[in-house]
């Protein structure tokens, strides 16, 4: 089971872990990001934009890389986009596999790779008025060049 997706409506984190099990799946592993109030609460929402077309591409690419590493059964990535408010999901990644350690660790990197390379951008609205562009961080990509090269063959 393999479903990539970008969208603005909201998902059922516990409806798409449903549909990763099945034959030969002995774990499952996921990640919900969620929308986190800024210091001081001062934000009013988050705003992602993103390029049609191309983003999907991207995030299939993850997922092809994810499968590509470690035997997965099951593979998800959804990603919203539009306006969100603080407490609101952001994006689901999750894996399955007939270990856990291969659901764990691809989980960990679709995580780690959509920070960096999924070209979203992302704007803070804040409760003053003010917007603000968020910037990459560097841990994030340090933390994504950890993970290496995808090998060509397993």
């Amino acid at each position: 089971m393999r479903l990539v997706a970008v969208q603005e409506e909201d998902f059922d984190a516990g409806a798409l872990l449903a549909r990763l099990g099945g034959e030969g799946t002995g774990g499952v592993a996921s990640f919900t990001g969620i929308v986190r109030q800024v210091a001081g609460g001062g934000l009013k929402a988050l705003r992602l934009e993103h390029y049609p077309g191309m983003t999907e591409k991207a995030l299939e690419r993850l997922a092809d890389e994810a499968q590509t590493r470690w035997e997965l059964t099951g593979c998800i990535i959804i990603h919203r986009v539009g306006r969100l408010e603080p407490g609101q999901n952001i994006v689901f990644a999750a894996a399955a596999s007939a270990h856990r350690g291969d659901a764990l660790a691809a989980t960990a990197y679709l995580i780690d790779q959509l920070k960096t390379r999924a070209p979203f951008w992302k704007a803070e609205d804040m409760a003053d008025g003010a917007t603000h562009w968020v910037e990459a961080r560097e841990a994030d990509d340090e933390t994504a060049a950890a993970w290496g090269q995808v090998p060509e063959d397993r």
